[in-house]
């Protein structure tokens, strides 16, 4: 028998008359569980249950609040390993890598507990004599979270957890692919005393429930990461209403390798960031740029370390990398490889492969003979593949590096001091790495791009305040003391 979970709303369980299989992307004979689908109806429930609850919320004691995301993040961080297990069927990374998703999760919840009582304001002598002036923060109000399918826990949770801390109610739309975590989630933060209505999980396809949720006249922000297209559509919703928006989106991520590079080093650097987690993150690193005095020694020497890496089940021991998380993105990474060779580039791996169990599997891929204006160094794919540009100079490589509409993420493999310091400044990504991967960001510093990756304040860390509260400058002038 299979478990059916309903959406929660209210504080309570709301199920509908339709449910999705939640699909293991390891063995498509495994099914999860069947999560129920909002509909219309239900979401205006969620964003009127919300409202009701804002005003009770937004009053409560920042202690109440650090208590409640103190006690998830504890919960969360104890039950690390079957979460894990859970996010690696669901979604299909590695359960070291879910493991550490989890874990990263647990940091969020735990890190804005503190944000809740450090929610510090100004006082500003005025220049008027007599006459005080405080500034202070005060919650936005009710707020959309819609999350992606490719870190079904952290995400949710790096977007839920500020927007709790700082008084906020939420309604909560996680992506249709991966609902498991997302229910254990609300679950464990209902479960450690958030009020009735606080936080509200509709589950379901965007393109039935999206566009209530987006644009409802009563939501005061709407914070969301996934695809350009579909930001732009949330931008155009919610502006007739002018509410908030914060929009995560793509990535065209370059990784520069310098011919005074370690090579051993650069090549770790280029398989974690381009292939980690099935190169579905927005911040991998989709282009390697690297300079004609190494090239051909990098590439030979990540195409052997590509061809150990193990591709099989999410959860086998030993796996390198797991599958793509269903056959919709499956195709259309096989796509982008049949373009790329059209348009001359050469693919090294990228086959389909055959494991003990039906699954989404794909070799990684690396491209070569490609140059900055083909298709596969211009979109992003969300898949394990990574071209090669090959360049003569560092002033050629950060001209090709900045050269893109996307401004995510950036890297450079370097031992020079002077480039890595200049890259740093001249580089037009949000975020910028030397020596490291492109992919990965710690929870309490600011994430977030530049031009079409990114939208409005940043995320996490103590910048998340800028987007979940509303500044109120206040004047006043004391009373006489009574005789």
């Amino acid at each position: 028998m299979v478990m059916r979970k309903t959406n929660l709303i209210g504080g309570s369980g709301v199920d509908g008359g339709s449910a999705q299989p939640n699909v293991n992307p390891s063995d498509t004979r495994d099914v999860i569980a069947d999560y129920v689908h909002a509909d219309r109806a239900d979401v205006e429930h969620a964003i009127s249950a919300a409202s009701e609850a804002a005003p009770l919320w937004a009053m409560a004691s920042p202690q109440l609040r650090a208590d409640v995301l103190h006690r998830a993040g504890n919960e969360i961080a104890a039950r690390a390993d079957e979460l894990a297990d859970l996010l690696a069927r669901e979604e299909g990374k590695t359960l070291p890598e879910a493991r550490g998703e989890v874990i990263r999760a647990s940091q969020v919840l735990t890190f804005n507990a503190g944000q809740a009582v450090r929610n510090t304001g100004d006082h500003i002598e005025s220049v008027r004599p007599g006459v005080e002036v405080t500034v202070s923060r005060e919650p936005l109000g009710v707020v959309g979270v819609i999350t992606p399918w490719n870190f079904p826990i952290a995400i949710p949770a790096w977007k839920i957890a500020p927007a709790l801390a700082y008084g906020n109610t939420v309604v909560f739309k996680p992506a249709e692919l991966v609902p498991g975590c997302a229910w254990e989630l609300v679950d464990a933060l209902r479960r450690a005393g958030l009020p009735d209505g606080v936080l509200n999980l509709v589950m379901g396809s965007g393109r039935e429930i999206g566009d209530t949720l987006t644009g409802a006249a009563n939501l005061d922000g709407i914070s969301f990461t996934g695809s350009v297209a579909t930001g732009e559509r949330i931008l155009s919703s919610a502006q007739p209403q002018r509410t908030r928006v914060q929009l995560e989106m793509g990535g065209k991520n370059p990784l520069v390798v310098m011919d005074d590079a370690e090579l051993d080093l650069a090549v770790e650097v280029a398989l974690q960031g381009a292939f980690g987690s099935t190169g579905q993150r927005c911040t991998a690193s989709s282009r390697l740029i690297v300079h004609e005095g190494v090239h051909d020694e990098f590439v030979e020497l990540l195409s052997k370390q590509m061809q150990q890496w193990v591709v099989d089940d999410a959860r086998k021991p030993g796996t390198s990398m797991g599958p793509v998380v269903d056959s919709s993105q499956l195709a259309q990474d096989e796509k982008y490889l049949g373009i790329a060779a059209s348009e001359g580039g050469t693919v090294i791996g990228g086959d389909r492969i055959e494991r003990e169990s039906p699954g989404h599997y794909l070799a990684p891929a690396l491209i070569v003979d490609t140059g900055n204006h083909m298709t596969i160094n211009r979109e992003e794919v969300f898949g394990p593949i990574a071209a090669v540009i090959k360049v003569a100079s560092y002033d050629e490589a950060l001209a090709t590096a900045n050269d893109t509409e996307f401004g995510l993420s950036s890297g450079i493999v370097t031992t020079s001091l002077a480039r890595a310091s200049h890259f740093k400044r001249h580089s037009t990504a949000g975020m910028v790495m030397v020596n490291v991967p492109t992919a990965g960001v710690d929870y309490h510093v600011p994430f977030g791009g530049r031009r079409a990756s990114s939208y409005g304040p940043r995320e996490q860390g103590a910048y998340a305040r800028e987007f979940f509260t509303v500044v109120k400058t206040a004047y006043t002038v004391p009373g006489q003391p009574a005789q």
